[in-house]
């Protein structure tokens, strides 16, 4: 008795959704329309806003831009050193953690590669020497 009663009320919850769903999707559509007109709305007041301040604030800058451009640049710059001096402050804290790292034999990443280019580098010098002593002796025995 109890399952035909809870069958009885899943179709009646079922058909009311049914029912429900077309007076849902216009109430969606309804919100939609009331969010897009009031953000269009919203929109073309800082529009004008922006069209007005730029209005009232033309003739200040015409009048005091020969000193606010050099004024800018010279923000733009300062900033742009600071910036780039922290940007190189960090890169060599960054190296000389490496650098200490290596030194104290706690193989940093990269380790194993620069001590093969090490390797490879020395091993090179070791045969330029070797050319190099080969060719001075051939000169004296030539001359």
């Amino acid at each position: 008795m109890a399952e035909q009663q809870q069958q009885q009320r899943a179709r009646g919850a079922r058909e009311a959704g049914e029912e429900a769903a077309p007076s849902h999707g216009a109430a969606k559509a309804v919100g939609a329309a009331t969010a897009g007109g009031s953000m269009l709305l919203l929109s073309g007041l800082i529009l004008a806003g922006t069209v007005v301040g730029l209005t009232l604030a033309t003739p200040l800058l015409v009048i005091f831009s020969p000193v606010l451009l050099p004024a800018a640049a010279a923000a733009v710059l300062i900033a742009v050193g600071f910036v780039s001096a922290g940007g190189l402050a960090l890169t060599a804290l960054s190296v000389l953690s490496w650098i200490y790292r290596y030194a104290a034999g706690k193989h940093p990443p990269g380790a194993e590669q620069l001590e093969q280019a090490r390797l490879r580098l020395a091993g090179k010098a070791h045969d330029v020497k070797e050319r190099l002593e080969h060719r001075v002796e051939h000169a004296e025995h030539h001359s």
